[in-house]
């Protein structure tokens, strides 16, 4: 006889969730959550809301928009203006003298997800 042990972990309800497009990324965010979206409008403290919501979890339920819920909004508050890490861009070809080296950061926007509904 065989006998399967599920840890808690995989039993463990996770609550209330939604997947959301801002500026064209997916992020899956629950209440109280800290997301890093492209950089937006706003200053830090302002509310955002975001409508594109694509998928809703309330407990097991789940609606799957075509192609967004209706009726349903996340809510968030910024938090500050954030940059990402550097990224190193060096082009080379051997043998002629040619190097070049370049950096670049990205700006995100730290936003806490206050309510979904």
């Amino acid at each position: 006889m065989t006998l399967i042990y599920l840890c808690s972990p995989f039993l463990k309800s996770i609550g209330m969730y939604a997947i959301v497009d801002v500026a064209g990324k997916q992020f899956k965010v629950a209440k109280d959550q800290y997301i890093y979206a492209p950089k937006m409008e706003g200053e830090a403290g302002s509310n955002v809301s975001f409508d594109k919501v694509l998928l809703l979890d309330n407990e097991g339920s789940v609606e799957v928009g075509a192609p967004t819920v209706k009726g349903v909004k996340v809510s968030g508050k910024i938090l500050e203006h954030v940059k990402g890490n550097k990224v190193i861009i060096f082009k080379k070809k051997r043998r002629k003298g040619y190097a070049v080296k370049n950096g670049h950061r990205q700006q995100f926007t730290k936003v806490q997800i206050e309510s979904i509904g």
